[in-house]
């Protein structure tokens, strides 16, 4: 059975433990410097307390950042059982039997860019696909289309 606790721990918690217990070591090391050397101690422990408030800031600025993106697609995100649902294996079988026949996972990807809204030709050139399984491809993307780019016309 998991335990689970009341109060877990984050990288964040640690972090604070850790700059408490800095503070504390600056105190002690500050009260127990000869009384000719405490404003060099002073100023050296300024200076590293004032770049570890720059640097707690620019870790919060960086996760604050992180929080807005939005997740990126990963490969896997893409060949997913959803993403390839309604592909034409059938019809696509065909080529697949050819002399200079592309690979099914080439297949795939051209059926992801139509999926995605890319044009026959866009898929035709940039895939290196005969300009017929593009355009099978295409027509069947049609009602599984996710997320629709701006309609590309010319091949570049």
């Amino acid at each position: 059975m998991a335990r689970t606790r009341l109060h877990p721990q984050t990288g964040e918690g640690k972090a604070l433990l850790g700059i408490l217990l800095l503070l504390v070591l600056e105190m002690v090391a500050l009260a127990v410097a000869p009384v000719r050397d405490r404003p060099l101690v002073a100023g050296i422990l300024l200076g590293a307390g004032m770049a570890g408030l720059l640097l707690l800031a620019a870790t919060l600025h960086s996760h604050r950042r992180a929080r807005r993106r939005p997740p990126a697609n990963t490969p896997g995100d893409w060949y997913s059982a959803d993403a390839l649902e309604g592909f034409p294996m059938e019809a696509v079988r065909p080529q697949l039997l050819g002399q200079d026949a592309p690979s099914l996972n080439h297949l795939y990807t051209a059926w992801i860019m139509a999926t995605h809204g890319h044009s026959a030709q866009w898929i035709s050139h940039h895939l290196d696909l005969p300009p017929a399984t593009a355009r099978l491809l295409v027509d069947a993307a049609q009602p599984y289309q996710r997320h629709t780019t701006r309609p590309t016309q010319s091949p570049d």
